[in-house]
């Protein structure tokens, strides 16, 4: 049987209790059927993920008892992703698998040709969470406040940042990616594309660079989690030591 893995905010040491967030206690009774002193695996981000036990489960409240770490807390990869916000199901799709590739920040930005006008940060981030607990990563990744695309340019710390170039003639991103490193970024646009004024003003930061993405057109939740894993693949922590 295998053993529930949770998130939680609370500070994890030996004998640490650890209040459940709201909906894991139906979670773990009602759809997992598990009862006081059963197993669990948690992690909150900074102490590593910890060996508990179910100290008390009543209806949609819970309680855990923390008895020992299981791994230490590991530097997450300085891997971001820039999007603009594309259909719910897409986006939601987008976050939940940029989370499984390692993803430490997601930044929705705002373009031209944005075809939706608001960002839910509470649904993306629960989708973050389920997904990190899915995929045995150590922390979560941050859903940022959105931003215009201009703004998100300025604010940037001055990390590569790759952009895909669908019609151009940018190298491929195995060219661009040689000898880089993390910290890397990748900005993927929406939908209908970027314009060209975007494009001109994208291309004029020093820390951008274009890249193709292969020879076909890419929809833009499929440009982004093929740009993750290259840039996981070459820049990465998929060749480092587990």
């Amino acid at each position: 049987m295998s053993i529930p893995r949770l998130y939680v905010e609370a500070d994890l040491s030996d004998g640490a209790e650890a209040p459940a967030l709201p909906g894991q206690g139906h979670y773990l009774g009602q759809v997992m059927r598990r009862r006081e002193g059963d197993a669990v695996l948690l992690f909150n981000g900074r102490d590593g993920e910890w060996r508990a036990r179910i100290a008390s489960l009543r209806k949609d409240r819970a309680a855990f008892l923390a008895e020992a770490q299981t791994r230490p807390q590991r530097p997450a990869p300085d891997l971001r992703l820039l999007l603009a916000p594309i259909k719910r199901d897409a986006m939601d799709w987008v976050v939940e698998k940029a989370t499984e590739l390692g993803v430490r920040r997601i930044q929705p930005v705002f373009t031209a040709r944005s075809v939706v006008g608001r960002v839910n940060g509470d649904r993306l981030a629960s989708i973050a969470r389920e997904a990190a607990e899915q995929c045995e990563r150590l922390d979560l990744p941050e859903i940022a406040p959105p931003l215009d695309l201009h703004a998100a340019l300025d604010a940037w710390d001055g990390a590569p940042l790759l952009v895909g170039d669908a019609r151009g003639k940018a190298p491929p991103v195995g060219v661009v990616l040689a000898g880089q490193s993390l910290p890397i970024g990748l900005l993927v646009g929406p939908e209908g594309g970027f314009t060209e004024q975007e494009l001109d003003a994208v291309r004029r930061r020093p820390f951008v660079s274009p890249a193709a993405l292969g020879p076909r057109i890419l929809r833009a939740e499929t440009a982004a989690v093929a740009g993750l894993a290259v840039l996981q693949a070459l820049a990465g922590d998929w060749s480092a030591p587990t």
